[in-house]
């Protein structure tokens, strides 16, 4: 049975748009069970649908020739705008579009020739592709989903601990609340930290199955990326994939990574790109009111999912024997802060004393929230951070600790893309 997402219901509600949807993310995130689930939906509502995946090296050969052979494989066709004709509109459910030998102009082919006639829906593997074939050619044409691992939330309804996501909307409606059920959230929090939210990972329950899993990610899947990415000296990229690993949450100095992977400044720059257009990793920026400081000073790095980053580390050990649990602690809060904002959005405070706030979220000019990620609350002291309570008086200084993890798992709102 296909498992549902919360991103399904922003995607649902743009169906009835003229632009196209496109739906990009990591792969094995589940993007092709999403566009089943729509084409599903759309077939139970008797409209026209079809479903075709470009991995086919017929469909693929056919529409490199021409757009318009793509009907070749559908039993209908829609109408040109042109001819404006009174017709059922056609849905076209395309997985993995960027096989495609110009994505770009066969999108554009379409929306121009056929625009409200027929509605697109597709799924691209990484940014990467998406980022550097869709240019603005297909502006005012598109909006971009970003389908992410699964949530702390969606962890519990795929494994079908059907209680407790209620119980973490009564944890949060109503002060004081006691749940019963906190030991049983705790052990998914902790097992969430340890092996991420890959589906398929996720719906694994013995551990060495989920270990397995994950270096199947680590080994074929970002392997994919790599090629498809045209990245040069393999051992090198997989070596700076796990630096990055082991610097969760801390600073990244292009020139220190350089010289421990033995590269030029230019391939580092080039190996963050393709990681990060392929939603492995984030890099978080400082925060200043000098723009010119923040984009020149050194950002933060994070992981698209825990799980996958200790598969580079091969760390599975218990959370609370961890000596990186804390660094942990902040790659789950990063995660749920990027279903509420977008990542450009999320900075971090530094000076250069020291004196450090993990998230600065900035909600409105001189006004947003300061949090500090801590994995025990008691370490917590707001005095500490009264240079930056001073100099912003209009952010609210928060603490974030191991205790309060059920507190943000209820779902934020997707920010617009």
């Amino acid at each position: 049975m296909l498992k549902s997402r919360t991103l399904l219901s922003a995607v649902r509600k743009h169906l009835k748009e003229k632009a196209y949807t496109i739906i990009s993310g990591a792969r094995q995130v589940g993007k092709t069970s999403l566009l089943r689930i729509l084409y599903n939906e759309l077939k139970d509502r008797r409209e026209s649908v079809y479903y075709l995946s470009f991995e086919d090296l017929r469909i693929l050969e056919a529409i490199n020739q021409h757009p318009e052979k793509v009907f070749d494989f559908t039993a209908s066709k829609p109408s040109p705008i042109l001819e404006k004709l009174d017709v059922k509109r056609v849905f076209l459910l395309i997985d993995e579009v960027q096989y495609a030998k110009n994505p770009t102009n066969f999108l554009k082919y379409l929306y121009d020739t056929y625009e409200e006639n027929l509605k697109v829906v597709c799924t691209g593997s990484s940014a990467f592709y998406i980022d550097r074939d869709f240019k603005d050619s297909l502006a005012g044409r598109k909006r971009v989903f970003t389908l992410t691992p699964l949530s702390f939330q969606e962890m519990l309804y795929f494994r079908e601990a059907d209680q407790l996501p209620g119980e973490l909307k009564l944890m949060n409606a109503q002060d004081g609340y006691q749940s019963l059920y906190l030991p049983d959230l705790k052990r998914y929090f902790y097992e969430y930290l340890v092996y991420g939210g890959y589906p398929a990972v996720v719906l694994e329950e013995d551990e060495t199955g989920k270990q397995f899993l994950l270096n199947e990610l680590k080994n074929a899947y970002v392997k994919r990326d790599i090629m498809e990415s045209g990245v040069s000296m393999e051992s090198k990229f997989y070596l700076l994939f796990q630096l990055l690993a082991d610097q969760l949450g801390n600073l990244l100095n292009k020139h220190e990574l350089a010289k421990t992977v033995q590269v030029d400044n230019k391939t580092i720059d080039n190996y963050l790109y393709v990681l990060e257009k392929c939603f492995h990793i984030f890099l978080v920026r400082p925060f200043y009111r000098n723009v010119r400081k923040e984009l020149t000073k050194m950002p933060k790095v994070f992981f698209n999912d825990s799980g996958l980053r200790n598969a580079l580390l091969n760390r599975f050990g218990p959370v609370d024997q961890r000596s990186d649990k804390g660094a942990l602690l902040e790659q789950y809060y990063f995660n749920h802060l990027r279903l509420m904002y977008p990542t450009d959005q999320l900075k971090f405070w530094r000076t250069a004393d020291g004196n450090e706030i993990d998230f600065i979220v900035e909600e409105q000019f001189n006004e947003g929230k300061a949090i500090e990620i801590k994995w025990d609350a008691v370490n917590f002291k707001p005095s500490r951070y009264k240079k930056f309570t001073e100099a912003y008086p209009g952010f609210q200084l928060q603490c974030w600790s191991e205790q309060d993890f059920w507190k943000v798992t209820l779902e934020g709102s997707f920010p617009p893309v």
